[in-house]
């Protein structure tokens, strides 16, 4: 596949503020694994392994900014919120909100597919092109890129909302000091075969059902109806 077949990646720079050396490690970062499976002449890999490294300098960056500038927190809680501006959710809304979905290659059914499955596309670019700008314009790029469009946009609103803390553990603090009940997880529907089920939990407070969650494990559905209750209650 010819070079010119792919999308403008320049707008991309241009809007970022930055003119990669190798504009092929640029492309790289967007390339998913389903786009070659579509187009098997195209003269790139996918991106998994800039994936690999990005993940590493992300978490090495963060972890670096948190143990600096909050030099009076334990290790506990700095680990909490590392883990929340790392997640894929904050990672995908970061892609999002920076346009790196305008540019993703993808195969036709991958393009169509708007739901979980892109977003965790969206995730996996965002460290893709962490590893990319890392090697092309070093370590200091790639932390001030991280620190201006993850940690300055997200940290603030993580540590205010009591984002690293999973929903569960949010709801049941909540609930205990608010109607001082602890939650209740109940599996509502459970279907598909022993390798694909599918769960639909509720959890309650008392006999109210306040929301439901589903999920592929009772975990995954705990957690969903957990986040849910907390918005239908507002807290």
């Amino acid at each position: 596949m010819k070079k010119n077949n792919i999308k403008d990646f320049s707008a991309l720079e241009k809007s970022l503020n930055f003119s990669f050396k190798n504009k092929d490690l640029l492309i790289q970062a967007f390339c998913h694994r389903s786009y070659l499976n579509e187009n098997p002449d195209f003269y790139l890999s996918h991106n998994e392994r800039l994936e690999f490294l990005g993940d590493a300098v992300l978490e090495l960056i963060t972890t670096d900014y948190l143990f600096r500038n909050y030099p009076d927190k334990p290790e506990g809680e700095m680990t909490g919120w590392r883990a929340s501006l790392v997640n894929a959710n904050i990672l995908s809304d970061t892609a999002k909100e920076i346009g790196f979905g305008n540019f993703l290659l993808l195969s036709s059914g991958e393009e169509k597919e708007k739901g979980k499955a892109r977003k965790y596309i969206l995730s996996d670019t965002f460290e893709a092109f962490i590893g990319s700008l890392y090697l092309d314009q070093g370590y200091e790029v790639a932390k001030n890129f991280i620190e201006k469009n993850l940690i300055d946009r997200k940290l603030s609103e993580i540590i205010e909302k009591k984002l690293f803390k999973d929903p569960k553990s949010l709801f049941q603090e909540k609930a205990q000091e608010i109607v001082a009940i602890t939650p209740i997880y109940q599996v509502l529907e459970e279907s598909g075969p022993d390798h694909m089920k599918f769960f639909i939990v509720g959890v309650f407070l008392g006999d109210e059902l306040v929301a439901k969650g589903d999920g592929s494990s009772k975990h995954e559905a705990e957690l969903r109806a957990a986040g849910e209750a907390l918005k239908v209650k507002d807290w």
